[in-house]
């Protein structure tokens, strides 16, 4: 796949394209949908596939302090889309100016002069332009005046419930990591470098990884996990139990992502990992003592041996 920063860096000779466009944080079963569609039009027209996305997230832009937590890092959301079989992958930075683009203006810079769009697909609720004026009617009206042609993917839902980042959001800030795989189509990811913390795992006898995740990770609500940790430089992944939260039992203030490692000695510190969440255990408890602790840690950790036997796919 082809990755290419704003539609200046389209190469000289370029053909026609099928695109979509989306934020696509999460890339999701809707998401999915959407991209796969695309992927299928390009290879009956005979043209090349196009995923337009943006960076930073349109919201940090447009109302600065707002930007919603992450499901997928870049590079992350990169592999998942690449791995749907699209040929390019367009990142367009999203500024100030950008976003002051009217929907005509933009459907003629990026689609139709860069592009060359031939086909659009984008979902059914799909918004563009200054103020998100655009809306698909508006796009249909567009591709009759441009000559491409423009259709609309119904949203994906489950129960009555539709799949959104959004949705996904709110399912991993309630711990609902169950919820939120089921509408991903994988478990939820949490990356992060292992830092040093305060040893007081390695004391209880259950040494714990301390994940240093970025500040708007979508991070689930505070409690205990089964997770699959999985080591980028080594490419292997392990079972693990993960606690979210402030250590109330020692009168924790900072919030941390630790994972006791299942069957694993070594050491990880610099390391750059990975967490797939499986399933949420309980929720953090003050234990009056250490023994009572040590004694919730060890029924934690048998459970997540158990969850992670017979639980969700890993990512």
């Amino acid at each position: 796949m082809q990755r290419w920063r704003g539609t200046e860096a389209v190469p000289g000779g370029w053909g026609r394209a099928v695109a979509t466009i989306g934020v696509f944080d999460g890339v999701h079963r809707g998401h999915q949908q959407i991209i796969e569609h695309a992927v299928k039009r390009a290879g009956e027209l005979g043209v090349q596939s196009v995923v337009i996305t943006f960076d930073p997230h349109p919201a940090e832009v447009v109302r600065p302090g707002s930007h919603p937590a992450v499901l997928t890092e870049p590079g992350r959301k990169a592999e998942l889309i690449e791995a749907l079989g699209v040929d390019v992958l367009c990142v367009i930075p999203f500024t100030a100016d950008f976003s002051r683009l009217s929907p005509e203006q933009f459907v003629h810079d990026a689609l139709v002069e860069h592009l060359h769009t031939a086909l659009i697909v984008v979902g059914e609720n799909f918004r563009f332009g200054h103020k998100q004026a655009g809306d698909v009617d508006l796009l249909r009206r567009l591709g009759r005046t441009f000559g491409f042609g423009v259709e609309g993917a119904t949203l994906v839902a489950d129960e009555g419930t539709v799949f959104s980042s959004t949705y996904i959001r709110s399912c991993v800030d309630a711990g609902d990591v169950v919820a939120a795989a089921r509408a991903l189509g994988r478990p939820h990811r949490v990356e992060g470098v292992v830092v040093r913390g305060d040893q007081r795992g390695r004391e209880l006898g259950f040494p714990t990884a301390n994940l240093l995740v970025p500040a708007n990770a979508a991070v689930p609500a505070d409690g205990i996990y089964a997770a699959w940790f999985n080591r980028e430089r080594t490419g292997t992944g392990h079972r693990a139990a993960v606690s979210i939260g402030t250590n109330p039992t020692f009168s924790g203030k900072e919030r941390r992502v630790e994972a006791f490692v299942l069957d694993f000695e070594g050491d990880l510190y610099g390391e750059r990992v990975s967490l797939d969440f499986a399933g949420r255990l309980r929720e953090q408890r003050t234990y009056q003592g250490i023994d009572p602790l040590i004694a919730q840690i060890t029924e934690d950790v048998a459970q997540a041996r158990e969850v992670l036997r017979s639980g969700p796919m890993r990512g």
